[in-house]
């Protein structure tokens, strides 16, 4: 495409998680090609691609402003772009047949700027420098209520729609009705959703639990991306700190547990044999 220097154009193909695809382009027109519109006047621009070879990881970054109807900040922020696939071609915009791919990977790690996001761009290999696996620990891997945890969450007893009382630091802190069904830190490690106003859909996991006179209040693990108000409509739902004795008294589901609470520790793994232990040649985990 040398001689096409002149009638070149780049075009980014966005695959959401949710199915949705999304088309870009930096030229002044609209363009179209595999069934995709790409569409003009978005500000999406891309740095200079860095193709490695073998294993080594491309690197890459997109930048653009959230002025684009269908590229809004409460879907960003929302989860619903990260880990979308993405695809960049350079096109003779003159005849989109003409193209080749520039890149494809995924989207990683996005920053917002104001009225704008800077967006990571990752490589196919970029998965093969993680490791993989499964990890064999006493703490269930498992999230609670997932398809191998089974455990479900609607029955009576481990969740509570109600209304919220009080908004502080952005949304990170929020105050309901006492609950007095519910035991002492019952929800901490457990998940705070938002059913309707401006975080309608977004879900935040609890870090901290606190009784106040009528009153129980969250400390969450950071706010929402966007701020609710007194009246909104929270789901709490209980927390489970991957212990198997947790799995077995509160929720009743030590059959599904995932995780292993009899493995010996690390240090266990590196201790020497002492003459003062007890060497009685018994079970490491009931003596």
């Amino acid at each position: 495409m040398s001689e096409l220097t002149t009638t070149r154009a780049r075009a980014w193909a966005l695959r959401r998680a949710d199915g949705a695809v999304l088309g870009f382009t930096d030229h002044d027109r609209d363009l179209a090609f595999d069934g995709i519109a790409f569409r003009a006047g978005t500000g999406m621009t891309a740095s200079a691609i860095v193709q490695g070879t073998g294993l080594s990881v491309d690197n890459t970054e997109a930048t653009g402003a959230l002025s684009d109807a269908a590229l809004t900040e409460g879907d960003i922020l929302a989860g619903l772009y990260d880990g979308a696939e993405l695809t960049i071609w350079e096109v003779d915009w003159t005849d989109p047949l003409w193209r080749r791919i520039l890149f494809r990977g995924s989207l990683g790690e996005i920053t917002r700027l104001d009225r704008a996001f800077k967006a990571e761009l990752r490589g196919l290999t970029e998965p093969l420098s993680k490791a993989g696996g499964r990890v064999f620990g006493a703490l269930c891997p498992a999230v609670l209520g997932d398809a191998t945890c089974t455990f479900d969450l609607t029955q009576p007893g481990f969740a509570a729609e109600v209304p919220l009382l009080a908004v502080a630091e952005g949304g990170a802190v929020l105050e309901i009705a006492e609950l007095p069904e519910f035991a002492a830190d019952w929800f901490v490690d457990g998940a705070a959703r938002f059913l309707d106003g401006a975080a309608a859909g977004m879900v935040v996991p609890v870090r901290r639990e606190e009784s106040l006179p009528g009153r129980r209040r969250f400390s969450l693990w950071s706010a929402p991306g966007f701020e609710p108000a007194p009246g909104d409509t929270l789901r709490i739902e209980a927390g489970c700190d991957k212990r198997f004795q947790t799995c077995r008294l509160k929720f009743l589901n030590q059959r599904n547990f995932q995780g292993f609470p009899h493995i010996p520790s690390e240090d266990w793994l590196q201790a020497t044999p002492r003459i003062d232990g007890p060497n009685s040649g018994g079970s490491l985990t009931h003596g």
